[in-house]
C-alpha cells in the first residue's frame, strides 16, 4: 500500500483500489449522493483499507485493472469513494464501509437499476470473505423522482374508514390444497367474524386443485357476503402473482372487475415487475400488498447479504402500500430494535439516524406515502397487547393459524381477535399499561366473550424465544 501510494494513477498494470482514489477520508459527502454502508469481511491477508475500496470501486466504475478509457470521462466524479471505515464493536476482521455515490450514477426511478449497481458484481468478489449492505441514504433528489406507494397510509384508511386502531387479517391455512369453494367459505368467515382483511399466502397462485380465476370467485363472493352482514368495508389479497407480467396484469384486471380493493404480489417477481404493478394499482385505484416471499435468504445473516431495513426503502420507492415488516414476538426471526427500525423506515417521514435499531442515516422522505408495514406469522390473540405496545395503530395485524386454528371455528378465531384488539386500545386509550395490565385486561374481555376465551386457554402460554441473528450492532450502555 505505501510503495503503491507513490506510484501515479495513470501508470499501466494493476494498482489498488485504494490508490486509484476509491477510498478518501477527506471526501465530504454531498447531499445529493447517495451514501452506502457495508459490512466487509476481508480475506484472510486482505488489508480492510484495500477491501473497502474495491467495494467502492467494483460497485461504481472500477476493473481489475488500469484503463485508459478512465480519461475519457470525469473519473473523479463518477468513482464511488469510501470516505468511513470503522471496525464493527465485538467482532473481529468486520468493517463498516461507507461509502458514496454520485447521484449521476443511478438512472431515475429506477430501483432495477440502483441494484444492480450496488449489489452487482461486488459481492461475488473473491478478496472478500462476506458482504453486507447495512443501510442506504437515499437523497432527496432521488428520492423525488419515485412516485412511491400508490395511496399511503393516511389515505389507505380514508379508503377503508378505518381509524384508531390496528387493521386485522387471516392468512388463509392451509396455504396449499384446499379447492376454490373451500377457500372462499374461509374468507367469508373469518371478514364475518370481525376481521378487515384476509390473504393469499405467498405460494398459492394457479396450481391444478384450485386454478386462479376459481379462487378470485369464491373469495370474493365470500367478502360480499360478509360485507353486506357486517356493513364494513372488507377486503382480500388476491395474489396476481405469476410466470409472466402479462398474466400478472390479466390477473389484476379481473380482480378489479370483480370489486376487490387490494391485489397482492410476492417479493420473487422482482423489482421491476413490482414498480410495473405499483404503477398498475396507482392508475386503477387499488391497494398494492407485498409478500417478502424469499427475503431471509439474503437479509437473515449477518455478514452476507442485504438487510432487511434496505430493503424496505427499495419497497417504499417501489410503491407499495403493505409490507411484512416482522411481528418480534412470532415464529419469524425479528430482534425488538431492528424491527422498530424497519417500521420507522416504512412509516416515519425523517428517521433519524439510531445505532440501537440498526439505521446509520438520517433518512427524509420528503413527504413521500408511508407504507403500513404487516404483522404476521406465529401471533394470536393472548399477544395483542404486545402488539400494540409494539407496533402502535398503524400495522396490520395478520393473524393465520391463530384465526383459522380457533377450536370453536374460523368465525370465532376472527371474533376472538377483534374483542382482543378493541379491549387492549380501550386499555391503551385509558392510560393504563400494556405490558403489565395486558393479560388482565385480555382476560376481562375473555368474561364476556367465548371466543376469546377459548383462545387464550389454547394458546396464551405459546412463545417463540429464540435469539436473533440479526441484531444492532451497537454496544449497549450499562444501566442501573
Amino acid at each position: 500500500m505505501a510503495e503503491e501510494s507513490t506510484r501515479d494513477r495513470w501508470d499501466p498494470g494493476v494498482q489498488s483500489y485504494a490508490s486509484m482514489g476509491y477510498y478518501d477520508l477527506d471526501y465530504e459527502p454531498k447531499d445529493t449522493d447517495v451514501l452506502a454502508v457495508f459490512r466487509v469481511t476481508p480475506q484472510p491477508g486482505v488489508d480492510p483499507i484495500e477491501a473497502a475500496a474495491a467495494v467502492a470501486g467494483e460497485s461504481s466504475t472500477a476493473t481489475w485493472t488500469v484503463v485508459w478509457t478512465d480519461r475519457l470521462t470525469a473519473h473523479d466524479r463518477y468513482r464511488a469513494k469510501c470516505y468511513r471505515l470503522d471496525e464493527v464493536p465485538g467482532r473481529a476482521n468486520e468493517y463498516f464501509a461507507y461509502v458514496a455515490y454520485d447521484l449521476d450514477l443511478f438512472e431515475e426511478g429506477s430501483i432495477t437499476n440502483l441494484t444492480s449497481s450496488v449489489i452487482g458484481n461486488v459481492f461475488g468478489f473473491k478478496p472478500l470473505a462476506a458482504l453486507r449492505l447495512e443501510d442506504m441514504r437515499i437523497p432527496v433528489a432521488y428520492v423525488k423522482t419515485f412516485p412511491g406507494p400508490p395511496h399511503g397510509i393516511v389515505t389507505e384508511r380514508e379508503h377503508l374508514n378505518k381509524y384508531g386502531r390496528p387493521l386485522l387479517g387471516a392468512t388463509i391455512k392451509p396455504k396449499l390444497g384446499l379447492s376454490a369453494r373451500n377457500y372462499g367459505r374461509v374468507v367469508y368467515e373469518a371478514c364475518r367474524g370481525g376481521l378487515d382483511f384476509t390473504k393469499d399466502d405467498e405460494n398459492i397462485n394457479s396450481q391444478p386443485f384450485m386454478r386462479w380465476r376459481d379462487r378470485y370467485l369464491f373469495a370474493m363472493e365470500g367478502v360480499n357476503r360478509a360485507i353486506a352482514e357486517t356493513g364494513e368495508l372488507k377486503g382480500h389479497y388476491l395474489n396476481v402473482t405469476a410466470a409472466t407480467m402479462e398474466d400478472m396484469y390479466e390477473r389484476a384486471e379481473f380482480a378489479r372487475s370483480l370489486g376487490s380493493v387490494i391485489i397482492m404480489m410476492d417479493l420473487t417477481v422482482g423489482y421491476t415487475a413490482m414498480q410495473s404493478m405499483s404503477t398498475w394499482a396507482r392508475r386503477n385505484g387499488m391497494l398494492l400488498h407485498l409478500h417478502r416471499a424469499g427475503h431471509s435468504t439474503y437479509t437473515r445473516q449477518k455478514t452476507h447479504g442485504v438487510s432487511f431495513r434496505v430493503l424496505a426503502k427499495w419497497c417504499r420507492l417501489i410503491g407499495v402500500d403493505h409490507l411484512h415488516a416482522g411481528t418480534v414476538i412470532g415464529k419469524l426471526e425479528g430482534d425488538r430494535n431492528t424491527v422498530k427500525g424497519f417500521y420507522d423506515t416504512l412509516r416515519e417521514n425523517h428517521i433519524r439516524a439510531d445505532a440501537g435499531t440498526g439505521i446509520f442515516f438520517d433518512q427524509d422522505w420528503a413527504s413521500l406515502p408511508g407504507v403500513l408495514p404487516v404483522a404476521s406469522g406465529g401471533i394470536h390473540a393472548g399477544q395483542m397487547h404486545q402488539l400494540l405496545e409494539l407496533f402502535g395503530d398503524d400495522v396490520i395485524l395478520q393473524f393465520g393459524g391463530g384465526t383459522i386454528g380457533h377450536p370453536m371455528g374460523i368465525a370465532a378465531g376472527a371474533e376472538a381477535n377483534r374483542v382482543a384488539l378493541e379491549a387492549v386500545v380501550k386499555a391503551r386509550n385509558e392510560g393504563r399499561d400494556l405490558l403489565t395490565e395486558g393479560p388482565q385486561v385480555l382476560r376481562d374481555a375473555a368474561r364476556s366473550c367465548r371466543s376469546l376465551e377459548a383462545a387464550l386457554t389454547v394458546w396464551g402460554d405459546v412463545t417463540f424465544e429464540y435469539t436473533s441473528t440479526d441484531a444492532p450492532d451497537a454496544v449497549p450502555t450499562a444501566t442501573r
